[in-house]
């Protein structure tokens, strides 16, 4: 597995990121990824995209389960340029429920309108009762190919909806409707990385550029709420026992005996909580963090 030369230490957002984030619902992080880890991530998954059917017929493939069907993913999970974000937001009791990667092809012609706005966690939007509905998770976009410009598969989103519970739209998906007023599609570079609030209302705006629009998502949320990923066995894939310890966590393992669990009773057992522990990064004044 490629190993990228990676600061030793983490460093928490800082009190204008968050406020901006509280704001928006959404972050830019430019520059994440330097170009090599850039080439080697496009590269990763032009792999796995020729392997599979839809690279084989040239069309669209939007992969679940990022890190089951590319492996060489696993590095973006605890990347320390965005990882703390994460952890700034949620705390240490966290894993990977939801993650993908997509590759869209120019468009030789408009596909059928649909309607695609949404905010991420299916059900949660539904059977939660309180209004605004809670985070509960945040997603990290690592942008592989160039969106500097609209019309090239950007994110579109609509920033401060994040506390928005329900979207004006048509009665039916099918049905064409405006977008959103106030909407934007996010433009950034090769690197960069978006972080956004699940409840941050977006959706893809197709792709009619000659660029081969490239991304990989990882969505991370509290160990209490269930994993949608495929992750059934990954410890017994040969490339598992080389990741270290918060690498195993985000992909769900638990319950290894020392007392470690998904409800994180026992912080002291918990991979990611004894990292920020041992950098002194255990913020006492925010509860996540708090043991």
């Amino acid at each position: 597995m490629t190993q990228f030369s990676v600061i030793d230490t983490w460093t928490p957002m800082t009190a204008a990121e968050r406020e901006q984030f509280e704001q928006d619902g959404y972050l830019v992080i430019p520059g994440a990824l330097s170009s090599e880890e850039v080439d080697h991530y496009q590269g990763a998954i032009q792999r796995a995209y020729a392997n599979s059917p839809e690279g084989a017929a040239g069309v669209a493939l939007h992969q679940l389960s990022a890190a089951t069907h590319c492996s060489e993913l696993t590095g973006l999970l605890d990347h320390p340029a965005v990882f703390p974000y994460v952890w700034s937001l949620l705390g240490w009791n966290v894993h990977v429920y939801h993650s993908h990667f997509d590759v869209h092809p120019m468009l030789r012609k408009p596909r059928p309108f649909r309607w695609e706005w949404h905010q991420d966690g299916g059900r949660q939007n539904r059977e939660i009762e309180v209004s605004p509905r809670p985070r509960l998770s945040v997603k990290l976009a690592f942008w592989l190919s160039d969106v500097s410009r609209p019309g090239r598969g950007n994110l579109t989103v609509l920033p401060g909806s994040h506390k928005t519970d329900w979207l004006p739209g048509p009665p039916r998906r099918d049905l064409p409707h405006p977008r959103p007023e106030g909407a934007v599609e996010v433009t950034v570079n090769p690197g960069d990385v978006l972080l956004f609030d699940r409840r941050l209302w977006h959706a893809r705006s197709d792709n009619y550029s000659d660029f081969t629009r490239m991304v990989a998502f990882f969505g991370y949320t509290y160990r209490w709420i269930t994993i949608r990923d495929e992750v059934a066995g990954l410890s017994r894939q040969h490339w598992f026992d080389a990741l270290n310890p918060v690498q195993r966590q985000l992909l769900g393992h638990a319950g290894d005996g020392s007392g470690d669990h998904s409800w994180g009773h026992f912080p002291e057992t918990t991979p990611l909580y004894g990292a920020l522990a041992e950098q002194g990064l255990l913020d006492p004044n925010y509860p996540p963090l708090i043991p």
